[in-house]
């Protein structure tokens, strides 16, 4: 990636997360960028580029190809809040505290951002119950119930996100992780 388009998301990510996109211009962004404006143009075509940009690069899961097939998980006799663990510990919107605000921010105004959310919350639901099905082997007949389970928990890890942007307070994602799974054992 271009050391000139890092810096143009580098300084949307900082602007967008201080005065929101609406109130934040191009010439801003290439400003603190420390770029000409047509540079900006030149990588994204249209200001929403850059928050889409922003929105689908730097929220993307990591790499959680051990839930993908559960029978070869790593740690299939693990427990399963161990295995929620995991996941929470893998959540994006933990590596950057300004993407979580332009994330939560966004969505109400904009569609793009809004639908990223709703994948992102997909995302943590289907790794979830992979690591569910993987830690509890002898309930894979027991669909509903883990699915449930692992609804609650990416709605309390997305819920968690959103309230520590807007309060500063904290859910223990452990303590609902060992919460969840007791219902389950």
């Amino acid at each position: 990636m271009s050391d000139s388009r890092t810096r143009i998301l580098d300084a949307a990510e900082e602007l967008f997360a201080e005065t929101g996109y609406d109130g934040t211009s191009t010439a801003r962004i290439a400003e603190v960028a420390e770029v000409p404006k047509g540079l900006v143009f030149h990588y994204f075509p249209q200001k929403m580029d850059v928050l889409l940009t922003l929105v689908d690069e730097r929220t993307a899961i990591e790499d959680l190809t051990e839930f993908e097939h559960p029978a070869q998980a790593p740690d299939s006799d693990a427990d399963p809040a161990g295995a929620l663990r995991r996941v929470a510990a893998r959540l994006p919107l933990r590596a950057s505290p300004r993407m979580r605000r332009i994330l939560f921010r966004e969505a109400d105004t904009h569609r793009s951002v809004r639908e990223r959310l709703g994948r992102l919350n997909r995302e943590l639901v289907r790794l979830a119950s992979r690591a569910l099905e993987a830690a509890l082997p002898g309930s894979r007949g027991d669909t509903a119930r883990l699915e449930i389970a692992a609804a609650t928990f990416a709605t309390v890890l997305l819920y968690h996100e959103n309230l520590y942007h807007l309060t500063g307070d904290r859910i223990d994602p452990d303590a609902v992780a060992d919460l969840l799974t007791q219902a389950l054992t």
